[in-house]
C-alpha cells in the first residue's frame, strides 16, 4: 500500500483527501472478511435449542392423534351399545304375547305356549348370564323371502375364540324351530362384559329371570324390562341402561 508520505507529480490535497478514503474503504472491507463467525459453544447452544422445539412440536402431534384414536374407539363402542338397546327396545316395544281366555296354562305333556315369554339366567365362565326369548312383530328379514310376521327373537351371549362375549340377536318366523345358537345370527356387539335384565309384573314385583310357563310367576309376562349392558373397552368398560314398558303383557292367574 503506498505510503501518505510519498508525493507523485499532480499529487495536491485533494489527492490526500481520496487516498485515505480508499484506504480506509480497504481496511473496513478487510475487517469484515476476516470478523470471526459463531464459536463452537453458540453453535450447541443453538443445535439444543432446535432439538427441544422440534421434539416439544413431535410430543404434541403424538398426543393429538393418540387422542383422537381413543376418542375415535370410544365413539364406536358407544355407538355398538346404543345400537343394541335400540334394537332391543324396537324387538320389546312390538312384543306379542297371548292374553286370556286365549292362552291356556300349559298341561304336563302338552307343547309349550309358542308366544311363551323367558329369561333364564346361565352360567359362563363363572358369571350368570341372562337370556331373553319371546315374541315379536319386529322381524328382520334377512332372507330373500321378506316375508313379514310375528317372530321368535333370542338375545343370547355367545363367546368368541379369543374368549370375549358376543352379543348375538336370533330371529325366526313362526314356525318357530328349536332353538340352537348358530353362526349365521347376527352379532349386535363384541366385547360383552355383561348382560342382565330386570323384570316387573304388573304390581311392580322384580325379579331377575322370568317364566310365563310357571306357575312361580302366575303364568303373567312381565310389564316393564329394564335392560343392563356392560361393553369392555380396555381396562374399563361402558354401561348402556334403558327400561321399556311392553304395550301387552298378560296378568297373573287367580
Amino acid at each position: 500500500m503506498l505510503s501518505p508520505h510519498l508525493r507523485f507529480p499532480g499529487w495536491d490535497a485533494h489527492s490526500s483527501t481520496l487516498y485515505r478514503c480508499i484506504r480506509s474503504s480497504l481496511f473496513r472491507a478487510q475487517s469484515s472478511v476476516l470478523s470471526p463467525g459463531f464459536t463452537l459453544l453458540e453453535i450447541l447452544v443453538a443445535v439444543f435449542i432446535l432439538s427441544v422445539v422440534v421434539t416439544t412440536v413431535l410430543a404434541s402431534f403424538n398426543m393429538v392423534f393418540s387422542t383422537t384414536g381413543e376418542l375415535e374407539a370410544s365413539a364406536a363402542v358407544f355407538e355398538s351399545g346404543k345400537t343394541c338397546l335400540d334394537r332391543i327396545t324396537r324387538d320389546l316395544e312390538n312384543v306379542f304375547v297371548l292374553d286370556r281366555p286365549i292362552y291356556k296354562p300349559p298341561e304336563r305333556s302338552g307343547p309349550p305356549d309358542p308366544y311363551r315369554f323367558q329369561s333364564p339366567l346361565d352360567g359362563l365362565g363363572g358369571t350368570k348370564i341372562a337370556i331373553l326369548r319371546f315374541t315379536s312383530r319386529a322381524h328382520v328379514a334377512l332372507s330373500p323371502s321378506r316375508r313379514d310376521g310375528i317372530a321368535e327373537i333370542v338375545y343370547y351371549l355367545q363367546q368368541d375364540a379369543a374368549g370375549s362375549l358376543r352379543l348375538k340377536r336370533a330371529d325366526n318366523l313362526y314356525p318357530f324351530p328349536r332353538f340352537e345358537e348358530r353362526s349365521a345370527d347376527p352379532v349386535l356387539c363384541e366385547n360383552v362384559k355383561s348382560l342382565a335384565f330386570e323384570y316387573l309384573d304388573a304390581d311392580g314385583a322384580a325379579a331377575e329371570e322370568w317364566d310365563s310357563e310357571a306357575a312361580k310367576f302366575g303364568y303373567a309376562t312381565p310389564s316393564v324390562v329394564a335392560v343392563r349392558l356392560e361393553v369392555a373397552e380396555g381396562s374399563g368398560f361402558y354401561l348402556f341402561q334403558t327400561t321399556v314398558a311392553l304395550p301387552m303383557s298378560r296378568r297373573k292367574s287367580g
